[in-house]
């Protein structure tokens, strides 16, 4: 599973991690904090995508408001081996 760590502010935190959703081939969303340590951990999957979205959005915005560097990492989805053409 690949992952993609990227540093963002609590500003941008949420829009970051809507960003994130839209691009579909994420599996799991981690947020650090300072120090490294995982805050919040979001698994995401395509079937319960708008069930967990609305409360997962509001956690991230009380995370936000808590601290003011954050990382997340993001591990996508591995990408489909493509077939030799014969």
């Amino acid at each position: 599973m690949a992952a993609d760590e990227f540093k963002v502010s609590g500003e941008v935190l949420l829009k970051k991690v809507k960003e994130l959703l839209r691009e579909g081939n994420i599996r799991k969303i981690i947020i650090k904090n300072e120090k490294g340590e995982p805050f919040l951990e979001i698994p995401v999957t395509v079937g319960i995508l708008g069930a967990i979205a609305a409360p997962a959005f509001v956690a991230i915005g009380a995370v936000a408001a808590l601290a003011n560097k954050f990382t997340l990492e993001v591990k996508r989805n591995p990408e489909p081996k493509a077939k030799k053409k014969k």
